[in-house]
C-alpha cells in the first residue's frame, strides 16, 4: 500500500495573518520563513495523525484487492472516490470508476468496498485508486484544536529559528502539542 500526492493542498489550515497575530509580530521581514513554517507544521501533523487538513488529491497503490473486499484509506477524511483502474497482465488500465462500491470517508481509516472487484494481472501495483482528502478548501473547515497545535508547533519552531534552519524543522515539538493532537491520532499495535 503506497500513497502517491497527485494535487497538494491550494492553501494552508492557518494564514499568514492569523500566524502573525499570535506570534505577536508586525512587518513582513519575516514572512517568507512563517510561511515555510506554516507548510512545515501542516505537513508534520499529516504525518502524525493521517490526517489531511486541506483538500487535496492522493493515489493509493494496491497489488491487490484485500481478502475480505474493504480496502482501508489510511489518509482522510475521505471527500470522493474519482478513479479506479486495475492493470490486466499486459499492463493495460481498466477503468472501474463505475463499479457499484460504498465509501465510508469519514472512519478512521476509511473504507471502500467493491461489489464485484476485477482482479489485476500485474503483481505490483495492480491496483490504482485516485481519491480527494481533507477537510475543505480553506483553514475555517480545520477543527480549531489542530489549528492551535499548528500555532504552539509554529511559535517554538520560530523561537528556534537560529538554532535550527528551516529546513531542518521540525527539530521537536513544544508541550502540550501532543496532547492537542491525540484525539486525531490513529493508535495501531
Amino acid at each position: 500500500m503506497t500513497y502517491a500526492t497527485i494535487t497538494p493542498p491550494q492553501a494552508e489550515a492557518l494564514t499568514l495573518a492569523e500566524t502573525k497575530a499570535h506570534l505577536r509580530l508586525d512587518g513582513e521581514h519575516e514572512d517568507a520563513l512563517l510561511i515555510s513554517l506554516i507548510q512545515t507544521a501542516r505537513a508534520y501533523l499529516e504525518r502524525q495523525t493521517g490526517l489531511c487538513l486541506m483538500r487535496q488529491s492522493l493515489r493509493l497503490y494496491l497489488d491487490d484487492w484485500p481478502r475480505d473486499g474493504v480496502i482501508q484509506i489510511a489518509k482522510g477524511p475521505v471527500q470522493a472516490i474519482e478513479k479506479i483502474l486495475v492493470f490486466d497482465d499486459a499492463g493495460d488500465p481498466q477503468d472501474v470508476t463505475a463499479t457499484d462500491k460504498l465509501l465510508d470517508g469519514e472512519a478512521r481509516p476509511a473504507r471502500l468496498w467493491l461489489r464485484t472487484p476485477r482482479a489485476p494481472g500485474q503483481p505490483l501495483n495492480g491496483i490504482e485508486i485516485d481519491f480527494t482528502a481533507g477537510f475543505g478548501e480553506s483553514g475555517a473547515d480545520v477543527p480549531d484544536t489542530l489549528k492551535r497545535a499548528m500555532l504552539i508547533h509554529i511559535a517554538h519552531m520560530f523561537a528556534f529559528r537560529g538554532a535550527v534552519s528551516a529546513a531542518d524543522q521540525p527539530a521537536g515539538v513544544p508541550a502540550g502539542y501532543e496532547r492537542l493532537i491525540g484525539p486525531f491520532r490513529r493508535m495501531g499495535l
